[in-house]
């Protein structure tokens, strides 16, 4: 799997962070999403379609 997050949709709110902090992070200068890991492995499966889930910029997707 791949997370992949457009940036173009992210709104700041930091949900995914809070959700997977292993795996998302906040850009400093502006807040949007940093995906800290693109192929996590699959037991963070359930936390990243939370995030994605939750994300309400929708800027968060899953690839398979």
């Amino acid at each position: 799997m791949k997370i992949v997050a457009d940036t173009g949709k992210c709104v700041g709110a930091g949900q995914c962070v809070r959700t997977a902090p292993e795996l998302f992070d906040q850009a400093e200068g502006d807040g949007l999403v940093v995906v800290l890991n693109p192929e996590p492995e699959d037991a963070l499966l359930p936390a990243v379609g939370e995030a994605v889930d939750l994300c309400p910029g929708r800027a968060l997707s899953l690839l398979r």
